[in-house]
């Protein structure tokens, strides 16, 4: 059993030492959170943060994060890391969510961005290359965006996947995989997934491109016609044979010589290649190109969003290649902290049912009495009157 054990935690550590871990940050420094995360100073009216772990939490110092403060307002913040490609690997990106001030509407979802975004200047025009996480609006609008980059256009997914609406914390986790499928998860447990290409509405995209590069081969080969018979000249020396008739042997073809390329080391004037010999290699970027999970320059994980009501907070933040790492890192924190969450709303909700009778009982009382005192005064004007 021991040997089993260890086993199992040799491999854990195995699969630590493997993971990459892009981004990561918990909040667990105090104030310093300032000097890592920068607030956009774009305008003047942005909301601000503050690190609260809020009203009710699992644990007062692991449970802090990123909380929104001011009603009615966008929010612009981010965080950089080190440039990296996730060209060949997995992506996931996770986090945490808490509206406690049970949101009537308001964003609650990450951008990740390129490495030479602007912290500085950052807005609602800023590039991203994914945003994902819940936005609730009123009755209608209760969902989880995932939205992809691709081909300098923005493309959702067009699959309805409802978020959370509750007050407690939550953890969102995409996974997005270099075979081009994806998961999105929410707390841990898996809600939807499927084929980036299809659940994107992509295939007509992939449609357009392969019919344009079709098309473009059609016209290289019209233009190596074309030059083909630029490359050769009549033979002006060769003469139509005497046996020759045109009656039973047709028209005399013409004797063509092959142009040389350029003559006594001297070059078309203006062309700065042998452009007779050049030929295009067939147009394949419809299949090269094709690929929705793969990011060049990844650099920073921000929050640009709107709140009518402030109170949200944000944690537990994670860029990984790894899927176990990102489970692992998510029970190590939500994890350990939902359950005592709970616990702590449930015994705060207790205390106000408690508060508020009491607070029924005393005005009651008070009624009593103030009725008491209403009916001596009037047995005392009955008697006067007597």
């Amino acid at each position: 059993m021991a040997a089993a054990h260890l086993l199992a935690w040799a491999v854990c550590v195995l699969r630590v030492a493997l993971a990459t871990v892009y981004f990561q940050e918990e909040f667990l420094d105090g104030e310093r959170w300032r000097n890592r995360w920068v607030q956009s100073t774009n305008d003047s009216q942005l909301g601000h943060f503050r690190l609260s772990s809020g009203k009710f939490y699992g644990h007062k110092e692991k449970d802090k994060g990123l909380q929104t403060t001011q009603n009615a307002r966008f929010y612009a913040i981010s965080a950089r890391f080190k440039p990296f490609s996730n060209k060949g690997k997995t992506l996931v990106i996770q986090y945490t969510v808490k509206h406690e001030q049970k949101m009537d509407c308001g964003g609650g979802y990450v951008k990740v961005f390129p490495a030479d975004v602007d912290q500085k200047n950052l807005n609602g025009k800023s590039q991203y290359y994914v945003m994902f996480g819940p936005d609730i609006c009123g009755f209608d609008i209760k969902q989880v965006h995932v939205i992809l980059h691709f081909k300098n256009q923005y493309h959702s997914n067009k699959k309805p996947i409802r978020c959370k609406v509750d007050g407690f914390t939550h953890l969102y986790t995409l996974i997005l995989r270099p075979d081009l499928t994806y998961e999105v998860k929410i707390d841990g447990q898996a809600i939807e997934s499927g084929s980036i290409e299809y659940d994107w509405n992509l295939t007509s995209l992939k449609k357009m491109e392969k019919s344009s590069a079709e098309s473009e081969d059609r016209e290289q080969k019209r233009e190596d016609k074309s030059q083909d018979w630029k490359k050769h000249f009549l033979d002006a020396g060769a003469g139509k044979p005497s046996d020759w008739n045109s009656e039973l042997d047709g028209d005399w073809p013409a004797v063509m010589l092959q142009k040389p390329p350029y003559q006594d080391g001297l070059k078309p004037e203006g062309i700065e290649k042998d452009v007779w010999l050049h030929q295009k290699m067939k147009n394949t970027n419809y299949l090269t190109e094709y690929d929705l999970s793969e990011f060049e320059n990844i650099g920073a994980i921000g929050l640009e969003l709107w709140q009518v009501r402030s109170g949200t907070i944000f944690d537990n933040f994670l860029i990984t290649d790894d899927e176990e790492y990102a489970e692992n890192f998510g029970k190590a924190t939500w994890g350990e902290t939902k359950g005592p969450e709970r616990e702590m709303d449930d015994i705060q909700a207790k205390e106000e049912l408690k508060r508020a009778r009491e607070e029924d009982e005393e005005e009651m009382l008070l009624m009593d009495k103030l009725n008491g005192k209403e009916n001596i005064f009037k047995r005392f004007h009955r008697r006067n009157e007597l």
